[in-house]
């Protein structure tokens, strides 16, 4: 029987492809490695982005921490808000806060980012806890980031009562290390191949999916989703 609930953000609960982009694609270009096709830079929305420069674009570490420097220049001030929440999400929020599930955020974001967000569209109220990683690159890993989550709520020994929703395969396997199944949705950045590939419990194609297949979390059930 699940009692908590944890939502990654970009893909998740907010379309944020376009900010995300633009500030990759700015901070390419200073780096000398130029991407005109924002298409492409799709792929940096959800994993930690040091990681993604590196991959990307075939340069070292610092490099890469360059390039997340010249990405916050843009992405802080004009990025963050190239964004919009997904439609049914802040409904199917309400719905699984009046059921009385605990509902948290669990993202690869700078926690920082993460709450600004929320707070820019109203979002914040539905959240017991908010967890991302630090500015400085700790805790940009998935399951590091759910662990620093689970901690915060005391779920931490009660993993069979906790459930994650994704866009991304690296939700799934953060998930999956942390000892907690998810649930992925078709309507962010994953592309179908690879979430298939991870096997999630679920795959729902939209936020009021989500909400049917989330019962009252007093009722007994043997498959909760």
């Amino acid at each position: 029987m699940y009692k908590a609930i944890l939502f990654d953000l970009d893909g998740t609960l907010t379309e944020s492809g376009e900010g995300i982009t633009k500030s990759v694609q700015y901070a390419l270009e200073r780096i000398g490695k130029p991407e005109a096709d924002l298409e492409k830079l799709k792929v940096f929305v959800g994993p930690p982005l040091m990681e993604m420069f590196m991959k990307y674009a075939q340069i070292d570490e610092e490099t890469a921490k360059r390039a997340v420097e010249i990405y916050r220049e843009r992405y802080s001030v004009t990025g963050i808000f190239e964004n919009a929440v997904y439609p049914g999400i802040e409904d199917m929020l309400a719905q699984l806060k009046k059921k009385g599930y605990i509902l948290a955020v669990a993202s690869s974001k700078p926690e920082v980012y993460v709450r600004q967000i929320l707070d820019h569209f109203g979002l914040t109220q539905y959240f017991t806890e908010i967890g991302g990683s630090e500015m400085d690159g700790c805790r940009t890993n998935k399951t590091e980031v759910i662990e620093d989550v689970l901690k915060r709520l005391n779920m931490d020994k009660h993993r069979d009562q906790v459930i994650m929703i994704g866009d991304k395969e690296h939700d799934v396997y953060g998930a999956r290390k942390s000892g907690l199944e998810c649930i992925a949705v078709s309507f962010g950045y994953g592309t179908e191949e690879e979430l298939k590939q991870a096997k999630p419990l679920k795959i729902v194609d939209s936020a009021e999916e989500i909400e049917i297949f989330s019962p009252e979390p007093s009722e007994k059930t043997n498959h909760c989703f």
